[in-house]
């Protein structure tokens, strides 16, 4: 049984999900409590060779089915050989990306469904799944001009798709809004960078309020 808590970001290419990580770390951080920063697929040396295969511009044939199982495989062994032992440690784990990316991208995007890929998944993760999901919603051309003005970023095979591709990516994560409004929070990511980790921070404080002492403001 995990004592720690897990908190995942979602959203589209061009979010801003790198820099709020950054934030909420600092901030859990500065309120005394252990965190673990991460991100998928990667994370660990297996999935991150794992990810170099699937985000390698050059592999454009990759079959779609094939790309959700090697998502699933680097999910699984993450899992394990990081997320979990952190979890029972105690520490909050922040994840960039989870299952919900898996099913908007490969679900819903690339038209798989979203029960054959869930199926994929839950065999994968078990029974973990995130204490809280902060979904970073922005219009599919903003991010996308967003990563494209970024010098400092590689762009991966998934940049490289069309905008339609992306609108579906963004309708597929509105689907799993709707249907897991409790455990995931929507938030404005075209806003300025403090007005996004205010909303964000106040997700936390209120999602997790059970976990945080009563003493402890982020």
């Amino acid at each position: 049984m995990k004592s720690g808590r897990f908190i995942t970001i979602e959203g589209g290419e061009g979010a801003g999900k790198t820099t709020l990580i950054q934030e909420l770390e600092r901030r859990i951080m500065a309120a005394g409590i252990a965190v673990v920063t991460t991100r998928e697929p990667g994370g660990i040396a297996i999935a991150e060779q794992i990810r170099g295969v699937i985000l390698d511009s050059r592999h454009t044939s990759m079959d779609g089915r094939t790309e959700a199982l090697l998502y699933a495989a680097a999910r699984r062994q993450h899992l394990v050989e990081k997320v979990i032992p952190a979890l029972k440690q105690g520490f909050v784990v922040i994840c960039d990306r989870f299952i919900d990316s898996s099913l908007a991208y490969q679900g819903y995007a690339r038209g798989l469904g979203m029960e054959a890929v869930w199926e994929i998944n839950r065999f994968a993760i078990g029974d973990t799944m995130p204490d809280l999901t902060i979904w970073m919603d922005i219009e599919p051309e903003e991010g996308l001009k967003r990563i494209h003005k970024d010098d400092c970023r590689e762009l991966n095979r998934l940049d490289l798709e069309g905008l339609k591709f992306h609108e579906k990516v963004r309708s597929g994560y509105e689907q799993i809004y709707r249907q897991y409004p409790n455990r995931i929070v929507r938030i404005d990511a075209s806003a300025e960078p403090d007005a996004v980790a205010r909303q964000a921070i106040a997700a936390v404080e209120h999602g997790l309020k059970g976990f945080f002492a009563e003493n402890v403001k982020l």
